[in-house]
């Protein structure tokens, strides 16, 4: 973006509380060095003294702050907003002197590289306000979906406790809403023998169970497996109809999540290239958007690294040698391409022969999905650096 007309640089490095902000002129001289209380009265007041002396153009380091207050008062006000991308931020630090990372430094860098480079800025458009949105509702997802794990587990592990041959046959079913219904309205063995066929499969029928039938008789089947009460199973009765609706609740509101990332997701231009790749969902491409937003890299090895895939070299001499995966990178796109290469192995027949080839390789499951992700992120890096669909023929999973 051009700042040719601009006469002050506002840098921010945003805060919860308070953001250090340093205010510099064309020519290099400080105006303002203080922390910024995150008060409108008080980023109003700083707004207003520095635009009396010229027309200012207030700079952060990272998308995902628009949302902050400092920088909706500048939109209000209409003052020009843009950012510095993380990755370009941390690199121009490392041309400053000194190894200490201070908020103070922070904002003095932001705003001196908005001064001498501005060609690095990037303008806040409605993709980038959506990106920040992305980030904060697949975060909210995430959340939600350890919550779904933790319940269903709890679900199980009490079933299985008291009646080893239902958890067989309801905890795989426990994502059906119907399931649920069920539990929450006959939470043990004698409750559901009592109710009988007829009331289960009516319940299983309301709520949307397609195999409402098939399931009733497997679940009944398993009760005739035992006859014994074990102890503890009347406690289990008050505490399963609890998580049955807690459960309920984490996947409406999951559900609701989905529908706003999808009408964010839908218009974004990476959209269409990440699903066309099988084992992207919607989901996990606005993982990727999110995670992903404001950055570039310069080649596919850069894009593994920074996801974490990319395997790390351990030497000591000629005698110990090792390979392994990286700890580190961004855990969260980490994670959503493991468990989009974990899916795909089973729809996609490319994919399987890859992980079927690794795995007579000698590579364990977890070591043959880590090198299918990799593989995975390098026909997605060409995708979005070409803006193409995935396209089987031309993929070199098939190398």
């Amino acid at each position: 973006m051009s700042t040719n007309q601009s006469r002050i640089y506002l840098g921010l490095d945003v805060g919860k509380t308070d953001h250090w902000a340093c205010a510099l002129t064309e020519s290099g001289q400080v105006l303002w060095n203080k922390t910024l209380p995150n008060s409108e009265a008080k980023i109003i007041d700083i707004y207003t003294k520095l635009s009396a002396q010229g027309r200012v153009l207030v700079v952060v380091d990272q998308p995902a702050t628009i949302g902050a207050l400092a920088i909706a008062v500048a939109g209000h006000m209409g003052i020009e907003v843009a950012y510095l991308p993380g990755l370009t931020m941390r690199r121009i630090a490392d041309l400053y002197p000194g190894d200490a990372k201070t908020d103070q430094k922070d904002a003095f860098i932001i705003a001196d590289a908005a001064r001498n480079l501005p060609h690095t800025l990037r303008a806040l458009t409605k993709t980038d306000q959506d990106e920040a949105g992305l980030a904060m509702l697949t975060g909210f997802d995430l959340d939600l979906s350890r919550q779904v794990n933790q319940v269903s587990n709890r679900i199980r592990g009490l079933f299985t406790q008291i009646h080893p041959e239902l958890e067989k046959v309801l905890g795989i079913r426990l994502e059906h809403d119907a399931i649920l219904h069920v539990l929450a309205t006959w939470p043990t063995p004698q409750a559901l023998k009592k109710a009988g066929r007829a009331r289960i499969d009516a319940k299983l029928k309301k709520h949307g169970a397609r195999r409402h039938t098939a399931w009733t008789t497997e679940l009944l089947e398993a009760l005739s497996q035992q006859s014994v009460t074990v102890t503890g199973t009347e406690a289990a009765g008050l505490v399963i109809p609890h998580l049955a609706r807690q459960l309920l609740s984490l996947h409406a509101q999951r559900a609701d999540v989905a529908i706003q990332v999808e009408k964010i997701v839908a218009n974004h231009p990476l959209y269409p290239v990440l699903r066309s790749m099988p084992g992207n969902g919607l989901r996990t491409a606005a993982v990727i958007i999110a995670e992903l937003s404001g950055k570039t890299f310069t080649s596919s090895a850069a894009l593994a690294s920074y996801a974490g895939l990319a395997p790390t070299t351990r030497q000591s001499g000629s005698s110990i040698r090792s390979e392994r995966v990286s700890h580190f990178g961004n855990k969260r796109l980490k994670r959503a391409l493991f468990l989009s290469a974990f899916a795909v192995i089973r729809t996609d027949p490319v994919s399987r022969a890859y992980y079927d080839r690794k795995r007579a390789q000698g590579k364990r499951h977890n070591q043959a999905i880590i090198a299918l992700a990799h593989r995975r992120l390098t026909v997605l890096y060409a995708m979005l650096r070409d803006g193409t669909l995935y396209n089987i023929p031309e993929t070199t999973l098939a190398a």
